[in-house]
């Protein structure tokens, strides 16, 4: 094997690259990525950058110079468009053709858009320092936001918009914000933190359509008739796995690019990151996790599978996230989607700081801390991995829902 592609220049395509370099691979590596910036951090542009904290430069996942170590064959600003396994070519917007004999897939997602929203002036979507850049142009105190979506990247920019002076409302159709992804007790929680930061939440409402005048946003409209003003709308109502440059390929794409155990999806291809959906044996299902820590640690995975396709190793991580929001530090390990039951492991929500536990069939599948330091979360990882029972975890903790 002497040529390696990766299609994804973010966080889970630059690990792949890094680590096979780092395991000796001195092949030909071509590293594709749509955007015309160097591999840069995501997580910070609904945080640090939006808030004013960071500068785009501060992103940055790797120096130019640590770029240019790693000898890669480096192709920024021009997308893939197609695949073809039988010829082992990828295809690019330039008309090009890039040849590989493993390719591994790393193009992300893309948020979900809003009908007529695309060419509205002051709609927004944050997934590029660009979008970032542009809304934090706007968000000028007594300017009035309203975030439709009311998950980790809607509230975090509620967050972010109110430290700014911004006057916020957000739209949630479900009755609790993040009650799917956290459960509906940590969901309160932070329901009742931006409530008290002077975030307006209208729950069990959808946003059925925009006001406008003259091509710029001037409201949003819900299902139950009411009108919100807004000078910015920001559409955080999810995300689409970037695989429509796949379809022909003969790739299973059903909600991401579906993988096995060791992230292949067919003969000498592989994908990482958050287009990923594989079986993780550690949790006994398939997943597709949309986290930083989790497309680099794929990425890392792959790059080994690659290099010793004869004892391949399974990807089962303990996904890790986080999120900051006002004063509040938010952590979690596990897969907390699809929980069945929750309780309190530590402190207490009405203190504001709590260590929340999850499962999922007779297993512990996740835990959460609020304001807790690391160390009194960190054990619980150790406890994840050993697949530990509900019972055991949990044996005289207080119930929650």
């Amino acid at each position: 094997m002497n040529r390696v592609v990766v299609v994804g220049a973010a966080a889970g395509g630059l690990a792949t690259a890094d680590s096979l370099r780092q395991q000796g691979f001195a092949g030909h590596i071509t590293l594709i990525g749509d955007e015309l910036h160097l591999p840069y951090d995501r997580p910070p542009l609904s945080k640090q950058l939006l808030t004013g904290q960071w500068e785009p430069e501060q992103l940055l996942l790797r120096s130019e110079s640590d770029i240019g170590a790693l000898g890669l064959d480096l192709r920024l600003g021009v997308a893939a468009t197609s695949l073809d396994p039988r010829l082992g070519t990828v295809t690019l917007a330039d008309g090009s053709a890039v040849r590989y004999d493993a390719l591994v897939i790393a193009t992300g997602v893309r948020p979900r858009p809003f009908p007529g929203g695309e060419n509205t002036a002051g709609v927004h979507v944050l997934r590029t320092v660009e979008d970032a850049l542009t809304l934090r142009d706007r968000l000028q105190p007594g300017r009035r936001l309203v975030v439709v979506g009311g998950g980790f990247v809607g509230t975090e920019v509620a967050a972010a918009a109110r430290q700014r002076g911004v006057d916020v409302a957000l739209v949630e159709p479900e009755p609790v914000p993040l009650a799917r992804s956290i459960g509906e007790d940590a969901g309160r929680f932070l329901a009742e933190l931006h409530l008290s930061n002077g975030v307006r939440i209208h729950t069990g409402v959808r946003a059925v359509a925009l006001d406008t005048s003259g091509g710029a946003v001037t409201g949003v409209r819900l299902d139950d008739g009411r009108q919100l003003p807004a000078d910015d709308v920001l559409v955080a109502t999810g995300t689409l796995p970037n695989t429509d440059w796949l379809r022909g390929s003969g790739l299973d794409v059903s909600d991401g690019v579906v993988c096995d155990a060791y992230s292949r999806c067919a003969p000498g291809v592989h994908a990482v990151g958050d287009v990923a959906r594989w079986y993780n044996g550690l949790f006994g299902c398939a997943m597709r996790v949309e986290h930083r820590a989790t497309a680099s640690e794929q990425g890392i995975s792959v790059a080994h599978n690659i290099l010793y396709p004869a004892s391949p190793r399974p990807f089962t991580p303990v996904p890790y996230f986080w999120t900051d929001q006002y004063h509040l530090k938010i952590q979690s390990y596990g897969y907390l989607r699809g929980h069945e039951e929750t309780a309190l492991l530590d402190g207490d929500l009405a203190d504001g700081r709590a260590l929340i536990g999850y499962r999922r069939g007779r297993r512990l599948s996740g835990v959460l801390s609020i304001n807790m330091p690391f160390k009194a979360i960190r054990p619980w990882r150790t406890a994840l991995t050993r697949r530990t029972e509900w019972a055991d975890a949990v044996p005289a903790r207080t119930p929650a829902r």
